[in-house]
């Protein structure tokens, strides 16, 4: 039943307080009919996301039956975590604030509110690194071997579009088309593919066999030029690809040039070298290495971060391939494989291979606080596994 003002009043008597140090409304609540149903849930966001939604923009939810939920906007992506409160959380609409209620003193002295719902948890967010390993994952099932390749003509392959993309991987829509761009992904027929290893380095060798015929600077290749004299041999638009992947596009008196990249240029080919070899004797490696470099660019081993290991303890030293991209996703496992590579790192090897795991403000010191242990050895930091690796 609706509480008149005298029963407020018995009530606030019973629980001697006085009228005078209270506001004149009073709501009373009572539970609506859809009250116990639990179909609410309460997301706490920070300021950026609420902006997002104000302006109209969708946050999405996403991942697998077995993944974790993690939450997107446009550009970020963050982990979902339920955290309980001791107060429980009730929901009325057109609830009004002390605040309110001040500003608007002619309101009726009592406003009877119905309790929509109540909670006695929230999701609680927290900004995270978008899970980006799955996306090379799925790429890699069917990389692209040309155009007379036998198995792309077979209707059997895996193809993703943009919005499969988007629905499979844990992370952000900006973060994913960026992500596209770093593993040089390339759109075929509306599908994304990432170019056979071999396949990509067949290309790269045409275009660096022009640039080296025709003397051109490796600052200004022109594309009209290379789409010409290569077409007869790949699709132009592999050309073009290539030449995105390994070099910057600029526009000067109206045509379009490449800037090679030098360093993309020799980790590729080191890492062409590397792939047919365990290990590789370091010195011998350098001279291979330089040999098959275009003309007029330096092989350096600062070049291989993250895609190859020197061993300066082993006699003769010797380099191997171990790429972070192949290395795991989740922070502790990455330290496990690492640390199952190699019992003792120095922080500038260890480095390439965890950089990518710092979160937002993190330095990689931080990381190997958490994940490692320090000791000194022959006057060298060097850091080993915090558990014994089995």
């Amino acid at each position: 039943a609706m509480r008149s003002r005298a029963e407020v009043d018995a009530t606030l008597q019973t629980a001697k307080l006085n009228p005078a140090e209270l506001l004149p409304a009073v709501h009373c609540l009572s539970f609506g009919p859809q009250a116990g149903t639990g179909e609410c849930y309460l997301l706490q966001l920070e300021p950026g996301l609420c902006a997002e939604l104000e302006a109209g923009r969708s946050l999405v939810i996403r991942g697998e039956k077995d993944e974790q939920a993690v939450l997107c906007s446009r550009d970020k992506t963050y982990d979902m975590k339920i955290a309980d409160t001791s107060n429980m959380l009730l929901f009325i609409p057109g609830c009004k604030t002390p605040e309110q209620l001040n500003a608007d003193q002619a309101s009726c002295d009592i406003i009877h509110s119905q309790i929509a719902g109540f909670s006695n948890n929230y999701w609680e967010l927290r900004r995270c690194r978008p899970k980006l390993k799955k996306l090379r994952k799925l790429l890699m099932e069917d990389p692209y071997e040309g155009p007379d390749s036998q198995k792309d003509k077979t209707l059997t392959f895996s193809k993703y579009t943009t919005e499969d993309l988007f629905t499979l991987i844990q992370a952000s829509e900006e973060e994913i088309l960026h992500q596209l761009q770093v593993i040089n992904a390339c759109k075929i027929e509306g599908h994304w593919r990432i170019l056979e290893f071999d396949y990509e380095m067949k290309l790269l060798n045409h275009v660096t066999q022009l640039i080296d015929s025709e003397s051109w600077s490796l600052s200004k290749v022109p594309l009209r030029t290379c789409l010409e004299e290569l077409g007869s041999l790949e699709p132009t638009e592999m050309i073009e690809h290539i030449l995105l992947s390994y070099g910057k596009r600029y526009i000067d008196d109206g045509e379009v040039y490449f800037e090679m990249h030098e360093d993309k240029i020799c980790r590729a080919i080191a890492q062409m070298l590397l792939q047919n070899a365990v290990k590789f004797n370091l010195s011998e490696f350098q001279e291979v290495w330089q040999q098959s470099v275009p003309e007029g660019m330096t092989a350096r081993l600062d070049q291989l971060k993250g895609l190859a290991l020197v061993d300066k303890t082993s006699r003769p030293e010797t380099i191997l391939l171990l790429k972070v991209e192949d290395l795991p996703e989740d922070n502790q496992e990455r330290f496990n494989s690492l640390f199952s590579i190699r019992e003792k790192w120095t922080e500038v090897d260890i480095t390439p291979y965890i950089q990518d795991l710092c979160a937002e403000k993190q330095t990689v010191g931080a990381l190997l606080t958490k994940y490692a242990r320090s000791s000194m050895q022959n006057g060298v930091k060097v850091y080993n596994s915090r558990r014994p690796i089995s």
